[in-house]
């Protein structure tokens, strides 16, 4: 932000953006997709903190990168098509959504550590503050908002 006083420019710091940091990428499910949308949700962390001045710990960016490939891994085993990740953020959260074309609801199963697979929203549930399923004209959506700061 800056103030003018008497035609002078006076910097004030850093202009702090208004909008959140919004991205998206399509997958077609095709090989090594899920290490992609790893890798465009690590650029994206990489743009918070040069354009949000967010302060991202190892903690924070471990969960937003595996609940990104939580939900992408169940987007390409349980939808019949292309999915979408969404990504917004702030310095203190980051929303991770993915779009399929499934609309069959996920379930939660009870905790059982006998259980060999399906646990994948157990620990989206266990890293995000908050998480959500809704169905879309065209399938579902999984989204999941994680805390970047605090956690």
């Amino acid at each position: 932000m800056t103030y003018r006083l008497d035609g002078v420019v006076i910097p004030t710091g850093f202009d702090v953006p208004v909008e959140p940091l919004r991205r998206a990428a399509h997958f077609t499910g095709e090989p090594g997709c899920i290490a992609e949308s790893r890798h465009f949700a690590a650029q994206f962390l990489e743009q918070l903190r040069t354009e949000w001045c967010a302060t991202i710990d190892a903690k924070a960016e471990g969960a937003v990168l595996l609940v990104v490939s939580e939900l992408v891994t169940n987007a390409d085993r349980h939808s019949e098509g292309p999915y979408i990740l969404e990504l917004e953020g702030t310095d203190t959260a980051l929303t991770v959504a993915v779009y399929d074309s499934n609309g069959t609801l996920p379930r939660v199963f009870p905790r059982d550590p006998q259980r060999i697979g399906r646990h994948g929203l157990e620990i989206v549930r266990a890293l995000a503050r908050e998480v959500g399923v809704e169905r879309v004209p065209v399938g579902k959506r999984v989204r999941a908002v994680i805390d970047l700061i605090g956690g």
